[in-house]
C-alpha cells in the first residue's frame, strides 16, 4: 500500500525532501491510515511529520476521547501533536455559517496558524477515493460546473496535499487490519440526517449494484479528465483576468470588455476575481456570477449584494467589488481649511485619514522635481499663490483649467469622464490657492499653477496616509 501512495506522491510531485509535513488528524481510520504510511514513507521522502487535531465539541465524551486518543497515538510515534478546542456550534453562529462549513473554515484556519508559526511548509489531508466519489455525486445534486465535476485535487494552492486520494475507502480499511492499528469511530458517519452520509450509505451502494461494480473508479477517472479540461480552461481565464482585472487594497475593478468574452471564460474570471477579493473559496456560486452578467447592463450606480460581506456595483460599464463595510473614498467630509502662505512652511492639514504637508523649496534641479512628482506628491509655482491656501471639497460649479489646458472644465464633468464612483466625489479634497482650485488630490493639477523654467519659489505638497 505505501508503494501505491509514494507513486501517487511522486506522480502528483506533492512532496520534496526536506518539507514538513502537518497532518490532520482526527483519530479515524483514514487519517490514522495517511500519518502511518508518511511515518513508513519518512526517511525515503526525506520528510519531517506532526499532527493536528481539532476537537469540535459536538460528541461530548466521544468527541474528549478522540482527542486525547490523537495525542496517544502521536506520543507513541514521537512526532509533535497540536490539538485545540473550538465550540464548532457557537463559531458557526458568530460566522453565519452551517456546522459544516464553520467545521472545515475552522479546521483549515487551526491548520494554517500551527503552519505558520511552526514552519510547517505543507498539509496533509486523508481523503480517499471514495471521499472522491461522494464529492462529485454531492455537487452534482447541487448543480456544479466543470470545475466542481473535477472533484478533490491532490493538491491545492501548492500546500495543501491529499496523499492518499488514490487509496479506497476499502484499502485503507485493509491497511489498519493489517497494521492491527485501532482508529476511532465517528458513529454520526452513519447517520443518515446528513446529506453526504445518504450518499455513502444508499446512493453509492445502490449504483455499485445497480450499474457499475466499479463507480467509485469510474468517478475518479472522471475526475481525473475533467481536472486537466478545466486546468486548460482556466489558464485562458488567468489571462483574460490579468488583461480585464485591475487589484486594488481598496476594491477589485473587472473592466467591461470581459463581457464579450465567451461564458465559459468569463465566468471564471468573475469567479476569480470574487475569490480572491473575498479570499474565501467557497461562498459563491453561479448564480452570483451571472447577477453580476445582469448587473453589466444595468445602468451605472446600481449595484447588487454577494455572499462573505461584498457588493459589486456598475460604474459605466466597469464592475467594482467593493466591500460593505470598508470605505474608499480619500477622507470624509471637510469643512474649509485656510491657511496663510507666509506661515505656510510651519503647517499642515490634518484630514481624518490624510496628513497634508507643505515645503517651499528656494534651491532644486528641475528634473529632480520632475521625478519625484506621483499622484500624491506634486509641485506648484509658489510666487503665483498671493494670499492663502486652503483645502475643502468640491461645491457645484467647480471649475478647474487641467494641466495642458487653456480653457477651464467642471469638476464635475472630470469626475465623469474619469468614472469617478458618485459616493466618492463629495469626499475628495480639493486644494485651492486663493480660492482657485490647484489640485484635486489624486486626480488632476491646475495647469495655472505648474512650475516652469521661470519658476523662483517652489511649493512641495505631499499627501500620506495617516498612520494609527
Amino acid at each position: 500500500m505505501d508503494r501505491k501512495v509514494l507513486s501517487y506522491i511522486r506522480d502528483n510531485k506533492l512532496l520534496k525532501s526536506k518539507d514538513k509535513i502537518l497532518v490532520a488528524l482526527s483519530g479515524g481510520p483514514d487519517s490514522l491510515c495517511l500519518l502511518n504510511i508518511l511515518l513508513e514513507l519518512r526517511q525515503e521522502l526525506d520528510i519531517e511529520i506532526a499532527a493536528a487535531h481539532l476537537n469540535h465539541l459536538l460528541r461530548g465524551a466521544d468527541a474528549i476521547g478522540d482527542e486525547e486518543y490523537v495525542i496517544d497515538i502521536c506520543n507513541t510515534m514521537g512526532i509533535k501533536c497540536f490539538v485545540r478546542r473550538l465550540d464548532i456550534n457557537i463559531y458557526a453562529k458568530e460566522h453565519r455559517l452551517s456546522s459544516e462549513m464553520a467545521g472545515r473554515k475552522a479546521r483549515y484556519d487551526f491548520f494554517e496558524e500551527i503552519s505558520e508559526k511552526e514552519g510547517f511548509n505543507k498539509i496533509a489531508t486523508a481523503h480517499n477515493a471514495n471521499d472522491q466519489a461522494e464529492t462529485i455525486l454531492f455537487r452534482l445534486m447541487r448543480g456544479t460546473g466543470l470545475d466542481g465535476l473535477g472533484g478533490i485535487k491532490a493538491s491545492r494552492d501548492g500546500k495543501i496535499i491529499r496523499p492518499i486520494l488514490c487509496l479506497s475507502r476499502s484499502e485503507v480499511e485493509g491497511y489498519i487490519e493489517l497494521k492491527k492499528l485501532n482508529p476511532r469511530i465517528d458513529k454520526t458517519n452513519f447517520e443518515r440526517i446528513y446529506n453526504r452520509n445518504k450518499i455513502r450509505l444508499d446512493i453509492l451502494p445502490y449504483m455499485k449494484e445497480n450499474f457499475n461494480e466499479d463507480i467509485i473508479d469510474a468517478l475518479n477517472r472522471m475526475a481525473l479528465l475533467l481536472q486537466k479540461d478545466n486546468e486548460f480552461i482556466e489558464n485562458l481565464a488567468l489571462s483574460l483576468y490579468n488583461k480585464y482585472c485591475i487589484e486594488d487594497s481598496a476594491y477589485f475593478i473587472i473592466k467591461k470588455e470581459i463581457f464579450i468574452e465567451e461564458e465559459p471564460i468569463a465566468t471564471r474570471v468573475l469567479r476569480n476575481a470574487l475569490i480572491k477579493y473575498s479570499k474565501s473559496n467557497y461562498d459563491f456560486e453561479m448564480k452570483h456570477i451571472y447577477e453580476i452578467f445582469h448587473l453589466a447592463k444595468k445602468n451605472s450606480g446600481k449595484l447588487i449584494h454577494l455572499p462573505n460581506g461584498i457588493y459589486a456595483e456598475n460604474i459605466y460599464g466597469d464592475i467594482y467589488i467593493k466591500s460593505k463595510v470598508e470605505k474608499y473614498h480619500i477622507d470624509n467630509k471637510i469643512e474649509d481649511i485656510i491657511l496663510e502662505k507666509n506661515n505656510i512652511n510651519t503647517n499642515e492639514i490634518i484630514l481624518d485619514n490624510f496628513i497634508v504637508k507643505f515645503e517651499v523649496i528656494t534651491d532644486y534641479e528641475m528634473s529632480q522635481i520632475i521625478s519625484n512628482q506621483n499622484k500624491f506628491t506634486k509641485y506648484f509655482d509658489f510666487d503665483k499663490i498671493k494670499n492663502n491656501i486652503s483645502m475643502r471639497n468640491r461645491r457645484n460649479g467647480d471649475k478647474i483649467i487641467p494641466l495642458g489646458m487653456t480653457g477651464n472644465k467642471k469638476v464635475k464633468d472630470i469626475f465623469i469622464d474619469m468614472k469617478i464612483p458618485k459616493d466618492e466625489r463629495d469626499s475628495i479634497p480639493i486644494l485651492c490657492f486663493d480660492n482657485k482650485i490647484a489640485w484635486i488630490i489624486g486626480i488632476k493639477i491646475s495647469e495655472e499653477y505648474k512650475i516652469t523654467d521661470k519658476s523662483g519659489n517652489i511649493l512641495k505638497v505631499v499627501v500620506e496616509r495617516k498612520e494609527y
